[in-house]
């Protein structure tokens, strides 16, 4: 069976590499053998040494999508265009496509499983969510008979690193990224992924799966992690919280939400034991109950293990004529929770005027405009002011912002340093 891959950078290496050392195995575990016939790469020149044979290196896209002995594609160029048409023109002509592509998913990922479904070809993309963790395919099918209400996860390495390095060494975040730029956890320009839209665009794929209805980019709610500071770790780690960037979605009586942002989560809690450049995703479920999938969330060889892993099951189906999941599970048009009708405790840590009283003005603030007090810790001084860190109860997004507004507004308060939401078990969220 023959198959074309687009793209030869880290992961498409990595994918070489697989299909190398998985030749021997390949009549057992597929009854066939999966010969690579083209890589399409902007330089074939540039990519000989890469190859063992550097015949098989092109720039002409026709030379896969017209030749009829191809039969799966492997997008790894990554991007809208030319992915997207790319991968159009391939599920046109009748061939199954494999892809990482998760932008691409985000946006266009409902027209392009309709476009696989009208020409009985697969449209795969494990490897576009969480790199070598199992997690489309569970949801899809080892899940399916479950009404998922909540997926929760981390899904971004280069920020947990930066978050596990303030957490367990007290550095500040410059300091973070420059070590994970360093080791290449970070880009050269890492705003994707510190401001929160890889993940983003990771989690609005999951939740349209878990849900079955259409979630994009555009309707997750996204916060980076370039405001969170040493302060707002150590009183975390004092009050028996860790601060992670989390993905969550959510569906409830009043629809679905899905958001990327910094929150605290409980010390026992499993999510806040994943560190460093690793990845995890917490699926709840009526029948399964809490389930969690856990491991290297990118990186050469784990995301080339996820694309094979869904080459390989292309090529089963292939083989033994039968169509796989192509038909898009999304039936149903669940209403996108807005981020202020949603509901979380808050970890607010602000500079107060150090007096009698200050206290007591804040809380009637609060109490005016329905958000409870749950918790307060005074620490620090910052020369006369006074640190002021307070936890509130759950409670809905526009009261905490209301609130704020006439804080900020103030006279005893100095300012508002942080905002950053605490997780609360969803099943408790649905208020008044």
């Amino acid at each position: 069976m023959n198959v074309a891959l687009l793209g030869l950078g880290t992961v498409g290496k990595g994918v070489y590499k697989v299909m190398k050392t998985q030749r021997p195995e390949m009549p057992q575990k597929l009854n066939t053998v999966l010969n690579l016939k083209k890589i399409l790469v902007r330089h074939p020149e540039a990519h000989v040494k890469d190859v063992d044979d550097p015949s098989i290196l092109t720039s002409d896209y026709s030379q896969i999508v017209d030749d009829p002995d191809i039969d799966i594609v492997i997008e790894l160029i990554g991007g809208i265009e030319p992915a997207c048409t790319y991968i159009r023109d391939a599920l046109e002509a009748g061939k199954s496509v494999v892809t990482a592509n998760k932008d691409l998913i985000a946006e266009r990922g409902g027209e392009l499983m309709e476009i696989a479904e009208e020409n009985h070809a697969e449209l795969r993309f494990e490897a576009s969510v969480a790199g070598g963790i199992p997690i489309i395919s569970p949801l899809k099918n080892s899940l399916s008979a479950n009404e998922i209400s909540e997926v929760m996860g981390i899904v971004n390495g280069t920020t947990n690193f930066i978050l596990s390095k303030m957490t367990d060494e007290g550095m500040d975040y410059e300091q973070a990224l420059r070590e994970a730029t360093a080791l290449g956890y970070a880009e050269a320009d890492p705003t994707a992924d510190v401001e929160g839209y890889d993940a983003a665009r990771k989690m609005a794929i999951m939740a349209s799966i878990a849900f079955h209805s259409r979630v994009t980019f555009r309707d997750v709610y996204t916060e980076g992690i370039t405001k969170i500071t040493a302060q707002d770790i150590a009183y975390a780690k004092t009050l028996g919280w860790v601060i992670k960037l989390i993905g969550l979605a959510t569906n409830g009586k009043e629809g679905i939400e899905v958001r990327v942002h910094p929150m605290l989560i409980p010390q026992a809690h499993p999510i806040a034991t994943v560190k460093g450049s690793y990845n995890a995703v917490y699926v709840r479920g009526d029948a399964v109950g809490d389930v969690m999938f856990y491991g290297r969330g990118a990186g050469e060889m784990p995301t080339a293990s996820a694309v094979m892993g869904d080459v390989f099951s292309v090529a089963r189906h292939t083989v033994y004529h039968s169509q796989g999941t192509t038909r898009d599970n999304v039936y149903r048009k669940i209403p996108i929770r807005r981020i202020e009708n949603t509901v979380s405790s808050y970890f607010l840590r602000m500079e107060v005027e150090d007096k009698p009283g200050v206290l007591a003005t804040i809380a009637s603030i609060f109490g005016n405009n329905s958000v409870s007090i749950e918790q307060v810790i005074q620490k620090d001084k910052i020369g006369t002011n006074a640190e002021l860190v307070i936890i509130t109860s759950p409670v809905r997004e526009r009261h905490i912002r209301d609130a704020l507004l006439i804080i900020n507004s103030s006279s005893v308060v100095k300012r508002v340093a942080s905002m950053i939401r605490v997780y609360i078990d969803q099943r408790e969220g649905e208020i008044s």
